[in-house]
């Protein structure tokens, strides 16, 4: 339950994350360590390493973006009062809840970027390695991970280990809700300026596009971002700006 006063979570709430800000990784872990090995395989190989892209993670990402939206969705639905939280708040902390931002999170929690170096074939470079620590590829990993978990053990396990593995992200959204689009309009208005958005470059396949944005300010660009939805990658080009914005 939400404390009236404050709108902090309680320690009795069923949306708090119990240890604090220690992660719950344990369910999600457990799923993944029984995957089967073809399964795992594909979670934990890049598209640049295969010939054919089915062998890769993109498309257990494609499958576990819904798992992992779907699952939160379902855990928040009934637990906030519908008076205050209508289908537009919902949306909204959903959106920062799974973002590229807290997947990467998460998979950080389960070291998945060093997993998946050590899957890396001998002939990738140092710098290629690196490259595979960055938001883009690890909210892809966690998301491959979801969807391996949903197809080997099921939607009610899978879930469960999800919820478990992003409360510390579900109550940061819900305590601290951040609406990057917003704030940056906010502050631009405060100069007498305002932003605008460009879609940059599209790429990947139809079921699976991945779309980079332009955060543009006078001619200038301030922020960019990509995500697999227009919507998402806006909010990453508003987020780098504001934080370029600060750091004038």
């Amino acid at each position: 339950m939400r404390d009236s006063a404050s709108g902090a979570i309680s320690e009795r709430s069923p949306l708090a994350g119990g240890s604090g800000a220690s992660a719950r990784t344990g369910l999600l872990e457990a799923l993944l360590a029984e995957l089967p090995d073809e399964l795992a395989r594909q979670v934990f190989t890049h598209a640049s390493w295969s010939e054919r892209r089915g062998a890769s993670y993109t498309r257990l990402a494609f499958l576990g973006d819904s798992v992992l939206a779907l699952a939160v969705t379902t855990h928040l639905y009934p637990r906030l009062e519908a008076d205050r939280f209508g289908a537009g708040r919902l949306t909204k902390i959903r959106a920062q809840a799974v973002s590229g931002h807290s997947c990467r999170a998460v998979a950080e929690r389960l070291r998945l970027a060093q997993r998946l170096q050590a899957a890396a074939p001998a002939q990738v470079s140092t710098g290629a390695a690196e490259a595979l620590r960055t938001e883009r590829v690890l909210a892809s990993v966690i998301e491959a991970v979801i969807g391996a978990c949903y197809l080997h053990a099921g939607y009610r396990r899978t879930a469960e280990a999800v919820v478990e593995a992003f409360a510390p992200e579900i109550d940061e959204a819900l305590e601290h809700p951040v609406d990057f689009k917003s704030a940056l309009q906010e502050t631009l208005a405060q100069r007498g300026e305002a932003v605008r958005y460009e879609v940059t470059s599209e790429s990947g396949p139809p079921h699976d596009r991945t779309f980079a944005v332009a955060a543009i300010v006078d001619g200038e660009t301030i922020g960019a971002g990509d995500g697999r939805s227009k919507k998402r990658a806006e909010q990453h080009a508003a987020r780098q700006a504001l934080e370029r914005l600060q750091e004038r």
